[in-house]
């Protein structure tokens, strides 16, 4: 028989006979399959409580400086020793964070502002600071920041919450900055369309709002400072931190399901008929803060972080990410508190003796500590600790669409994995009807010598599973070639 191609990650639909598969699980999709998708490896000591937010910032110079809070206190990366300093104002712990939020960050030069509703606007000078402090200038108690152009962007303000409010124009932290009157510092209230739930950023806004999205654009030497028109009617966003700006695009999760924007464009629906349905039935809606959207620069890939309604309290246990190009989803398993795309800190060699007392002792490989390394995904793990997905081979599920016909049985003999992996295991599913349940079939392991999975199995519905074991080296996974002939219709 021909090539089995294994098919694209859409479990909303049927898969009999289909181009499309139901289960896969920590792989990621290529143009020939799927490829592995690595563990989770520590890179920082634990912070003194769970993460509620992170960001890093580059210093003119190129150099790398990572931010991290708690409930009520904000923490500055060491780059020596990995280890966290207490950054925050007066080393004094600010009020706590509501339990539904995050603290959110943002960088303008040298400065570097973080926020959360329950705390005056905080900033930290990269050049000088050795701490956070108040903002100047008065700026409102916000949620969510945001920098639209040359303009500082806060949304989800405490005191009016269907307002945005922006600063003057590269004056961010100053007397004048939020006065109102100076260089373009202004707000905009909407009477419709719901709370403001966050702005994405960039030489244009896109402001989110419960039931409505906008888009905020900057016009030079007007007295508006922005032209904001409504780009959607009756859709808005569902979740505050599933925003994802991955270079000129955006995504996010809308009540109708993911979508994204394309530069200058309008929502596409991109999960309908693909993830919608089974997401918004595994995800645990009264922890949304855990619904966390981030891009991994290295790749063409967004991730969305969540808590499912059978994970644990207080940290998500999956993911889902979305191949832009490929236009492809898939599901990891991965436990954490907190997910973005962030850069490495660079490290001198002289360095190194704080990290390891020897080269054989470092979890690290010495090329991974460049001077400036590009952004990857990372996380901060259950324990409070931020790494990088670069470890191990995650253990691998990928199953076919299912075989079978109406009208005749199949005997199944076996099937060839087209993979480069020299460790799996492989099974058959097997069902007499469409209306039950499928049983999984025993495992075998391959066959070294020829390649081959050899079960044998009487059925007239079937699926060929291939499992492939933690930390086996492999690259690519097309599909399986099956052995199997009609036997009857019975």
């Amino acid at each position: 028989m021909p090539l089995l191609a294994f098919g694209e990650y859409r479990p909303d639909v049927s898969d009999y006979e289909g181009q499309a598969t139901r289960n896969v699980q920590n792989v990621i999709p290529r143009g020939d399959g799927y490829g592995p998708f690595p563990s989770f490896t520590a890179y920082t000591a634990a912070l003194p409580a769970a993460c509620r937010g992170a960001f890093y910032a580059l210093k003119s110079d190129g150099t790398v400086v990572t931010f991290a809070g708690t409930a009520d206190r904000l923490y500055k990366l060491n780059n020596t020793d990995f280890t966290w300093t207490d950054v925050s104002k007066g080393a004094a712990a600010y009020a706590q964070l509501s339990s539904s939020a995050q603290w959110q960050f943002a960088q303008t030069g040298n400065l570097v502002f973080a926020t959360q509703a329950n705390a005056l606007l905080q900033v930290f000078d990269l050049t000088a600071s050795t701490a956070f402090d108040n903002a100047l200038g008065s700026p409102p108690q916000a949620a969510y920041i945001s920098v639209v152009g040359r303009f500082l962007v806060l949304s989800g303000l405490l005191s009016t919450p269907y307002r945005i409010q922006w600063s003057g124009l590269n004056n961010f932290n100053s007397a004048t900055s939020w006065d109102g009157l100076t260089a373009g510092s202004d707000h905009q209230d909407f009477p419709d369309g719901g709370i403001v739930r966050g702005v994405a950023g960039g030489e244009a806004g896109i402001i989110f709002q419960d039931q409505a999205i906008r888009r905020m654009s900057y016009v030079p030497g007007s007295p508006i400072i922005f032209q904001i028109d409504r780009i959607t009617q009756d859709k808005g966003l569902y979740a505050p931190y599933s925003i994802i700006r991955a270079g000129e695009r955006i995504f996010f999760y809308a009540g109708q399901g993911f979508h994204k924007i394309e530069p200058g464009g309008v929502p596409e629906q991109i999960g309908r008929e693909k993830v919608d349905r089974t997401f918004l039935g595994d995800i645990d809606k009264g922890n949304l803060q855990l619904f966390i959207g981030a891009a991994d620069p290295r790749s063409t890939r967004v991730y969305w972080a969540y808590k499912s309604v059978s994970g644990a309290i207080g940290t998500y246990d999956k993911l889902l990410g979305y191949d832009f190009l490929l236009d492809r989803f898939f599901p990891v398993q991965a436990s954490g508190e907190y997910l973005l795309g962030m850069s490495q800190t660079g490290l001198t060699l002289e360095n190194l003796d704080s990290i390891s007392p020897s080269i054989d002792a470092m979890t690290l490989s010495l090329d991974a500590y460049a001077t400036a390394v590009q952004p990857e995904i990372a996380q901060f793990s259950p324990v409070h600790v931020l790494g990088f997905f670069r470890g191990a081979n995650l253990e691998a599920t990928i199953e076919s669409a299912e075989q079978g016909t109406d009208e005749n049985r199949i005997t199944i003999r076996g099937f060839r994995p087209v993979t480069d992996a020299t460790t799996l295991y492989g099974s058959v599913s097997f069902r007499d009807t469409p209306s039950v349940a499928a049983s999984a079939g025993a495992e075998v392991l391959v066959n070294a010598r020829t390649g081959r999975c050899d079960v044998r199995r009487d059925t007239r519905y079937s699926r060929f599973k291939v499992r492939i074991p933690a930390a086996v080296s492999w690259s690519f996974c097309a599909g399986v070639i099956p052995d199997l002939t009609t036997s009857g219709t019975l």
